[in-house]
């Protein structure tokens, strides 16, 4: 995998390499005001042949001429310069002729006039060009001072040979000597405070450069598996999005193809997690050489597990990729001895599915289905591929099953609550539990929230199962002051519905509960949609008192929409995140996300927290609240039923975990 150093030190340019930029840009900019301040200079030396007319009047004709004379030819000059493409300096040298020829050519004429009077006292206008050498044009400091000095010398020589007094002649003299030093010195500073300008510039530039690659370093990072190198469960499932909607909108159809290494837990007991990740990482490769022959997409969605994205016209091709793929991971023959199975090599098990218009109005559908045939391929023996076909009996939907079973789940006394405890980190105390919902089937068989809470959804049995987890999570802990805070996982369906807000209070008024004794945690998926309903509901919720939280952070499409746009009490951020900071990169990854999280003011909770060694990291991080094996499994009401509410704690309800 490619490395990505977010955080690489920038080369810092020496003292010369500053100034030749600056040299460079500064050209750059002199050129471009060469043309119009030539012209604006040359306009006001042809006006002021009306002061000519007024003071020098007897020889205002040849002032006159010589104004338009010197004008044009500088003019002239200039663009054919700019034309041919001349270097800035004979730019610079046209523009500092004409300031000097353009004072000679009005004050000799000026110098023969009548009135010698007059004359004296016009000669004061002879410090304009010197002015214009320091001030008007942006020449180099050293140029300025040459024309300005050589300005300065003719005014010297005439003023020498005018016909005055004495103190005239002081005056005026320590007069041009008074306006050379103060705009050469005003040119000095000037100079030095562009290129002080031109360091600040330089360094916004190089700062909103960095800003910029660094965002992208991190966008990559987020969206890259830090293991493998490829495309991370966030990437892949964005691309789903966008496949899926090409599908609905322009028929476009595709494949989804989910691979799964088998006995990959017994590959790494049996040769260690180094060599385990080497495995992964060969099989990463093999299936990238693969897929791109195919122009399709693939990722790493979890574990051993590895998804495939790519835009297919028939089933027979969705079927001979998902074989290819089979055979691909078989080929790379790495050994695998403590499989017991006849095979001594690493394989793998490909379901794969394919869009047909009876796939449903739901993206997670595809999903399903190239898990069930993932499933039918473990179940055929492994090293095999499967294509969902709904024809088959084996492989068809049991949605219609589970929408039959949960009708009656409630009832029957099928579903029930366990309870996770969350953990304040500071303190060390279970301050929290989070309810989770389980459901069986007739025979005892446990039935993963996975399959139910989808078929909840579609169905709408979430309405009354979320009204009854609601109910329970009162009854069993917070009416008897058992624990303080429960959590419970909310469904957007729930929150789209009218009156579930008002349902909420209900129970709160009926079992005798305050509603800042419930959080209700809501997930960032691809069915949490910038509904205008959803944003009414939430706020009905905390106006009872109920907070608001954000579950599974950095695994769906709109998390930092929502932290925009609700002020959420706690933000949960996935385990995932957290599993892969044994990696620098995803160490990196989550401390900018706990910064990023921070920084909108929240509250932050990790799950997924198993070891000692993480718990010190939550500590170093600054996290308020963990959650995972290490501080607690799921456990029935009655383990927190029998501990009486000494510390009164923040618990959590009904997630599909």
């Amino acid at each position: 995998m490619a490395h990505v150093d977010v955080f690489e030190p920038r080369h810092e340019p020496g003292s010369e390499e500053l100034r030749t930029l600056y040299r460079t840009e500064a050209q750059a900019k002199r050129r471009a005001d060469a043309r119009p301040g030539l012209w604006i200079a040359v306009v006001i030396y042809v006006l002021f042949s009306a002061t000519d007319l007024l003071l020098i009047p007897d020889v205002a004709a040849y002032t006159i001429t010589a104004r338009f004379a010197v004008g044009l030819t500088a003019l002239l000059t200039l663009e054919v310069q700019l034309r041919r493409g001349a270097a800035t300096e004979w730019l610079d040298l046209t523009c500092a002729a004409a300031i000097i020829f353009g004072y000679i050519g009005w004050l000799y004429p000026t110098s023969m006039g009548a009135d010698r009077e007059s004359v004296a006292y016009y000669m004061v206008f002879g410090t304009i060009f010197m002015m214009s050498a320091n001030l008007f044009f942006t020449f180099s400091f050293k140029l300025s001072i040459i024309t300005s000095t050589i300005i300065l010398c003719i005014l010297y020589v005439v003023n020498y040979f005018v016909p005055a007094s004495i103190t005239y002649k002081m005056v005026f003299g320590t007069f041009y000597i008074s306006c050379f030093t103060f705009t050469s010195y005003v040119n000095w500073k000037l100079n030095k405070e562009r290129y002080n300008v031109f360091l600040n510039a330089l360094e916004a530039k190089v700062q909103h450069r960095e800003a910029t690659e660094r965002g992208k370093a991190l966008l990559r990072l987020s969206r890259t598996d830090p293991l493998t190198g490829l495309e991370n469960r966030r990437a892949i499932d964005e691309k789903l999005r966008e496949y899926w909607s090409d599908w609905q909108k322009l028929g476009s159809s595709f494949a989804a193809i989910l691979i799964d290494v088998d006995f990959f837990k017994k590959f790494n007991d049996c040769y260690g997690h180094q060599e385990g990740d080497r495995c992964l990482i060969h099989v990463a490769n093999a299936l990238s050489d693969l897929i791109r022959q195919y122009d399709g997409s693939i990722g790493r969605y979890g574990g051993e597990e590895f998804i495939v994205l790519a835009r297919m016209d028939k089933k027979d091709q969705v079927a001979d990729l998902a074989e290819a793929i089979c055979r691909a991971v078989e080929n790379l023959a790495i050994a695998h001895e403590l499989r017991r199975d006849g095979i001594s090599i690493v394989t793998a098990s490909v379901g794969a599915a394919f869009t047909r218009k009876q796939t449903g109005a739901k993206l997670e559908k595809i999903i399903h289905e190239a898990d069930r045939a993932l499933y039918l391929a473990k179940a055929g023996g492994r090293n095999c591929a499967r294509l969902f076909d709904p024809t088959d009996p084996q492989s068809s939907d049991e949605s219609e099953n589970l929408a039959a079973l949960l009708k009656i789940a409630i009832g029957q006394g099928l579903v029930s609550l366990v309870y996770q405890p969350i953990q304040d980190v500071k303190s060390g105390r279970v301050e929290a539990v989070e309810a989770l919902m389980r459901l069986k089937m007739l025979d005892g068989t446990l039935v993963p929230p996975s399959l139910f809470i989808p078929v909840a959804e579609r169905t709408g049995a979430i309405l009354e199962l979320g009204r009854w987890a609601i109910r329970t999570v009162c009854a069993e802990l917070l009416a008897d002051d058992h624990v303080r805070v429960v959590s419970v996982n909310v469904s957007p369906i729930q929150l789209k519905t009218p009156g579930f807000a008002a349902s909420v209070a209900t129970i709160l008024g009926e079992t005798g509960v305050t509603g800042n004794r419930l959080a209700f945690e809501i997930t960032e998926g691809l069915e949490m949609e910038m509904h205008s309903d959803i944003l009414r509901c939430i706020s009905d919720l905390k106006l009872l008192g109920i907070k608001i939280w954000l579950d599974d952070f950095g695994t769906g499409f709109a998390g930092l929409s929502w932290l925009r746009l609700i002020d959420f009490d706690t933000v949960k951020i996935d385990r995932s995140f957290l599993h892969d900071c044994a990696t620098p990169n995803g160490k990196a990854m989550l401390q900018d996300i706990i910064a990023l999280v921070r920084n909108r003011g929240h509250k932050i909770l990790v799950e997924g927290v198993e070891t000692d060694e993480q718990i010190a990291l939550m500590r170093e991080f600054g996290i308020d609240k963990i959650q995972g094996f290490r501080v607690g499994r799921p456990a029935p009401a009655a383990n927190f039923q029998a501990k009486r509410a000494i510390h009164k704690r923040p618990f959590t309800v009904l997630k599909s975990a």
